[in-house]
């Protein structure tokens, strides 16, 4: 078990807060796939100027990879958002968003040179917020969120009574 006792209550509020924040918003987000029917990642994609141009180029040219893609995306926003609301792996949910959102913003980067044809929510340069909430789950990765309040004492105690 982790030694939560080290960490002040305000500072545990600020983590469990934070994380419970997060895990809400990618949470909905896959939700909000999941509901709107025949959604797909396709109009992202097309979007990719960056980087991941050609990997995401070869996704769009294959529908079979293309529908496992929307899948995983799908419900590993869901399973990421469970997983933070929840406390519950917390330290996996964290580093698979954080990994997730980097995707997402190599896609897609706010950079001088490029242009995208759908419009940008704000002004960014370099950093937008998808890098910034992919950095916050670093954050809560290296913090023990799910034990300060979360599913992840539980989880500990019975993978080590199972060993």
């Amino acid at each position: 078990m982790k030694d939560i006792a080290r960490y002040t209550s305000a500072e545990r509020f600020v983590i469990v807060t934070l994380r419970l924040l997060i895990g809400w918003h990618i949470l909905y987000e896959g939700f909000a796939k999941l509901l709107i029917p025949n959604w797909s990642s396709i109009n992202f994609l097309q979007e990719s100027q960056w980087i991941l141009k050609g990997f995401s180029g070869w996704i769009i040219s294959n529908p079979g990879v293309l529908g496992v893609v929307d899948f995983l995306n799908t419900w590993g926003l869901i399973l990421i958002g469970l997983g933070l609301m929840l406390g519950l792996f917390t330290r996996v949910a964290a580093i698979s968003g954080a990994a997730l959102l980097l995707v997402y913003y190599l896609n897609n980067p706010p950079l001088i040179s490029l242009e995208y044809s759908v419009p940008a929510e704000g002004s960014y340069l370099i950093i937008s917020k998808t890098l910034i909430e992919s950095m916050a789950l670093i954050v809560l990765a290296v913090f023990p969120s799910g034990y300060f309040a979360g599913l992840d004492i539980i989880a500990d105690k019975y993978l080590k009574r199972n060993k």
